[in-house]
């Protein structure tokens, strides 16, 4: 598995040093509201378990499923509802907990999608930012790291449900999704 990884990006103890600060942050935005963050799995799973561990005010947390990649490495455009929210949203302050916002077109569809369900607040945490992918308006409130127009893996992040165990982000040699 790690044959395939190009390059590491980003370590370990990089994204452990990350995640403390947005969970620093986020506490102190959040303290005296009504905190649900909402993973949107699978590829955040792993930073929404660190992050919310990070997290020192009460909080609930939830995941939805959506597909809008399939096995490819571009967006399809189509964003599929695979499980939805068992949390009622009314008067709920949301943070979405993204791993990657990249085109931002799925995460912006299920912001507008949650919107609907009377949330107080949407903010967005993304742990990786690829800022010259977006093809909509769309920002994160919070941000781990802003990386290059690459194809990342690892500490959540999938190539074909592959290296999500990885415990760095690393970028995937293109010989593998070629």
């Amino acid at each position: 598995m790690t044959n395939d990884i190009l390059k590491v990006l980003i370590t370990k103890e990089e994204l452990e040093q990350k995640v403390k600060e947005l969970g620093r942050q986020i506490s102190r935005d959040y303290t005296g509201k009504n905190l649900l963050m909402v993973s949107v799995l699978k590829g955040s799973v792993v930073f929404m378990a660190d992050l919310m561990r990070a997290v020192t005010i009460p909080c609930e947390i939830d995941f939805m499923s959506v597909a809008s990649y399939g096995s490819g490495v571009k967006t399809s455009g189509v964003v599929k509802i695979i499980k939805d929210l068992d949390i009622d949203l009314k008067n709920r302050d949301l943070l979405l907990v993204e791993d990657i916002l990249d085109s931002g077109m799925t995460l912006n569809y299920i912001k507008n999608m949650l919107e609907q369900r009377g949330t107080r607040s949407i903010r967005i945490c993304t742990l990786l930012d690829k800022p010259e992918r977006r093809q909509v308006d769309i920002k994160a409130d919070y941000s781990g790291f802003s990386v290059p127009d690459e194809f990342v893996v690892g500490y959540g992040l999938d190539f074909a449900e592959k290296y999500r165990n990885l415990p760095y982000v690393g970028v995937l040699k293109p010989s593998v999704y070629s």
